[in-house]
C-alpha cells in the first residue's frame, strides 16, 4: 500500500500489529515520565500527559523520523522553570507557542541538515549541565525538603543545606524504595514496566505504611481531572509590546528543542539504518510547539529513551508513536485518580536516572581524558549552563569553538623553504605552503615578505602543493608580498596550484602579477623553468 508520506509505505497488518505493541509499551514508559518533567519544572502532571499525547500525535503524523517519540522531556526543565518563575504559567505558553513559530522558520529555511555541524564538545557541555540542574534538583524532594526555589543553582543549592534539619524520613524511604526498584528491574533485565512499577511500589507501600506522612500529587496539586484537554484562548495576550520579552526564552526552547529533535531522530536512524527527513522533522516539531500550547501544553521535542523504547519494542512506522499518544490519553480519562497517591518522593529516583542517563558521563570523562581544546569547551559550556543560562552557554561554547578550531589550523599552517631541492642552485629559493591560508593564519605571509632570503637568489618559486584553502584575506596579503618581493628585484614563481586556489588567485589578479607564463603544473617544471632562465641570463 502506499501512502503520500512514505514512512507509512510499510504498513500491513503484521506490521500495525506490531506497531500497536510497540505503541502500548511506549506511551506506559511515557506517562511516569510526562508527570515527572512537569512536576519537576513546577507544574500540574496532567500538563505533562496533556503535552505526550498532542505533541506525540502530531509529531508522529507531521515529522520526519519513521521512530521518533515525542513530549516532554527532562531538556527543558530549567528552561521551562526559569521562565515560569519569570513570566508565570501564561508567559510559558506564549513563550513556547513563538518557539514553535521559530522552529516552523528553521524548517522552511532547512536548516535541519546543520546540525552536523554543532561541535559535539557543546552539546555534551550544555546537555551534561542540564543533567546536573535535574539531579540537584531532585534533591529536596528525595530528602522531603520544602522550601521556596530559585531559578539559580547555587541558591538552591543553598537552601538545600540550610533547610538539611527539616528531612522527612518517610520521604527518604519512599525515593529509596523506588530507586532500589529501578535498580533491580535494569540489573536482571525483568520484563517489567520499570518506570510504572517504580512509581506502584513505593506508592502502594507510603500509602499502606505510613499514610499522609509523604507529600502527593494529590496533596501538592490536587486532584488530575480525567478529562481531555481543552482548547484556551484566553492565556494569549498577544500584545506586541510584551511578546518582546518572550523572544529571548522562546529562541532558547526552539533551539534546544530542534537540537534534541534532531538528535533523537539521528539515534533512531544509527539504530535502524533509516535515513529522516530533518527539514520535515523541524516541520513536524514546530507545528506541535505552536498547537501543544493552545492546549495548556509546555515545550515538546523528541525524546531519546522514548525513542529507543519505541524501536526496540518492535516498531516500523510512525504510527507506533500515535498510538502511544492513544495510550497516554486513555490513561488520562480512565486512571488519573489513582495518580494523585503517588509520592513526590517517588517521583524523584526516576528523574535522577534520566539525568544520569542525559550526563553522558563516560562521554564526559573521554573528552575530559584528551586534555584538548575541546575539554576547556565542554567544561565551561557545562558550568554556565549550571550556572548562568543555557543560551549563553551554547552561544559561548560555539564562539570557543570556532576560536580554538582557527588556532589549530593556524598552528597547522606554515610557509618552509625547501633547501634539499635547491642546494644546487643557489639563485632559486622554494617556498611550500602547507595548510590552509586564512585570515588566522595570515602570519605564515608575513613571514615571506620578511624572509631574508640567500644573497643570490634570484627567483622564488611558491610551490602550492599542499594548500587546500585560501581565503579572501590571505589572497591580499599574498597578493602584496609578492609584489613585495618583486619591488626587491625577486621573480616570481607559483607551482602545482589546485583548481580552487587557482580560480580565487585569478579573481584577485595575483595569476596577472606574476604571469600566465610563470605558473606551472608541478614544482620539478617550475624548477627546471628557472634553470634555463638564469642559464640565458648567465650566457
Amino acid at each position: 500500500m502506499k501512502f503520500f508520506d512514505e514512512r507509512f509505505n510499510k504498513l500491513s497488518s503484521k506490521n500495525v500489529r506490531r506497531d500497536i505493541s510497540a505503541g502500548i509499551t511506549v506511551g506506559v514508559v511515557a506517562v511516569p515520565l510526562a508527570m515527572a518533567f512537569a512536576i519537576a519544572s513546577g507544574l500540574p502532571p496532567i500538563i505533562g500527559l496533556y503535552t505526550a499525547v498532542i505533541a506525540g500525535f502530531l509529531v508522529s503524523l507531521l515529522g520526519g523520523s519513521k521512530y521518533q517519540i515525542a513530549g516532554p522531556t527532562g531538556a527543558f526543565i530549567p528552561v521551562v522553570s526559569a521562565v515560569i518563575y519569570k513570566y508565570g504559567y501564561e508567559g510559558l505558553l506564549i513563550t513556547t507557542f513563538i518557539s514553535g513559530i521559530m522552529i516552523l522558520l528553521l524548517s522552511f529555511f532547512k536548516v535541519g541538515r546543520m546540525i552536523k555541524f554543532m561541535p559535539i564538545s557543546v552539546t555534551v557541555g550544555f546537555t551534561a549541565g542540564i543533567a546536573i540542574v535535574i539531579f540537584f534538583d531532585q534533591i529536596d524532594e528525595f530528602l522531603g525538603i520544602t522550601y521556596k526555589k530559585s531559578p539559580h543553582f547555587h541558591q538552591n543549592v543553598i537552601e538545600i543545606f540550610k533547610n538539611i534539619n527539616n528531612i522527612n524520613i518517610y520521604a527518604i524511604i519512599t525515593a529509596l524504595i523506588g530507586g532500589i526498584t529501578i535498580y533491580f528491574i535494569s540489573k536482571f533485565k525483568i520484563k517489567i514496566p520499570m518506570l510504572l512499577t517504580a512509581l506502584i511500589i513505593p506508592t502502594t507501600v507510603a500509602t499502606l505504611f505510613f499514610p499522609n506522612q509523604v507529600s502527593t500529587i494529590g496533596s501538592v496539586f490536587g486532584e488530575i481531572p480525567s478529562e481531555l484537554p481543552e482548547l484556551n484562548l484566553s492565556s494569549f495576550d498577544f500584545d506586541f509590546n510584551n511578546i518582546k520579552q518572550y523572544i529571548a526564552p522562546a529562541f532558547t526552547i526552539a533551539f534546544l528543542g530542534a537540537l534534541e529533535s534532531l538528535l533523537s531522530a539521528s539515534v533512531a536512524d544509527s539504530m535502524t539504518n533509516t535515513k529522516m527527513n530533518p527539514d520535515k522533522e523541524l516541520f513536524g516539531q514546530g507545528i506541535a510547539n505552536i498547537i501543544t500550547p493552545l492546549f495548556g501544553g509546555i515545550p515538546s521535542t523528541g525524546a531519546i529513551a522514548r525513542t529507543a523504547t519505541n524501536i526496540q519494542s518492535g516498531a516500523i512506522s510512525p504510527l507506533s508513536g500515535m498510538i502511544h499518544s492513544l495510550v497516554v490519553l486513555l490513561c488520562i480519562l480512565f486512571l488519573s485518580p489513582l495518580a494523585s497517591y503517588i509520592p513526590l518522593a517517588a517521583m524523584a529516583p526516576i528523574l535522577m536516572r534520566v539525568a544520569y542517563n542525559m550526563s553522558e558521563i563516560r562521554h564526559v570523562f573521554k573528552l575530559i581524558k584528551t586534555k584538548s581544546g575541546e575539554t576547556l569547551v565542554l567544561v565551561i559550556t557545562m558550568l554556565l549552563t549550571v550556572f548562568m543560562d543555557l543560551t549563553i552557554a551554547v552561544e559561548f561554547g560555539i564562539i570557543l569553538s570556532i576560536l580554538i578550531f582557527i588556532r589549530q589550523m593556524s598552528i597547522e599552517t606554515a610557509a618552509i623553504e625547501e633547501t634539499d631541492r635547491t642546494r644546487n642552485i643557489p639563485n632559486v629559493s622554494i617556498i611550500t605552503f602547507k595548510g590552509p591560508l586564512f585570515f588566522g593564519a595570515t602570519s605564515v605571509i608575513d613571514t615571506i615578505s620578511m624572509k631574508l632570503f640567500k644573497d643570490e637568489t634570484k627567483i622564488i618559486i611558491l610551490n602550492m602543493h599542499f594548500l587546500p584553502i585560501i581565503d579572501i584575506t590571505a589572497v591580499e596579503l599574498l597578493h602584496n608580498s609578492i609584489k613585495d618581493l618583486k619591488k626587491r628585484g625577486l621573480d616570481v614563481y607559483l607551482s602545482h596550484i589546485p583548481p580552487r586556489v587557482f580560480l580565487k588567485l585569478k579573481e584577485e589578479g595575483i595569476i596577472n602579477t606574476v604571469g600566465e607564463n610563470k605558473i606551472f603544473f608541478t614544482t620539478t617544471e617550475a624548477i627546471e623553468y628557472a634553470k634555463l632562465v638564469l642559464n640565458n641570463n648567465n650566457s
